[in-house]
């Protein structure tokens, strides 16, 4: 049986739409996205996302080239994680050009259309830089959404 208080976050963002961004991206790329939605709380948002990103073991891809989109919709507040691979790759510019785009669509309560570009993005710089390889890939994390512990 789900929580209200998960169900109601699912109600903000459209899970399937998501869930297909990170599919269509990673067909792509031998990159992995993950998305956390957090349940309100107080605190330091890019805190909790950093230890989502170590619970979720995104660090563990071979590449160190996954990226963790950590959504506070009650708060209207995200953190966008890049492992050191990606993060290599594309520079603080492109982080911060994909926290623009969501801030701009979080303001507008457009959780669902902001995260999907976002993830549309980092699956394209994923695949210019770790192109997908039917040979070699495995899809290293799972694609589902998180809605873990804080």
């Amino acid at each position: 049986m789900m929580s209200r208080g998960r169900r109601k976050l699912m109600g903000t963002i459209d899970c399937e739409r998501v869930l297909e961004a990170i599919r269509e991206a990673e067909r792509r790329t031998s990159g992995e996205i993950r998305v956390s939605v957090a349940r309100f709380f107080w605190g330091n948002v890019r805190r909790v996302a950093e230890r989502a990103f170590v619970r979720m073991k995104i660090s563990g891809t071979r590449d160190r080239n996954g990226i963790l989109f950590f959504i506070v919709p009650a708060r209207r507040r995200f953190a966008v994680l890049g492992d050191s691979g990606i993060h290599a790759k594309v520079g603080q510019e492109f982080w911060d050009a994909v926290a623009g785009h969501l801030s701009e669509s979080f303001r507008k309560g457009e959780f669902t259309e902001g995260l999907v570009r976002a993830i549309a993005a980092a699956g394209e710089k994923l695949a210019e830089y770790f192109p997908y390889d039917a040979a070699a890939d495995v899809n290293e994390l799972p694609d589902e959404i998180d809605f873990g512990r804080l």
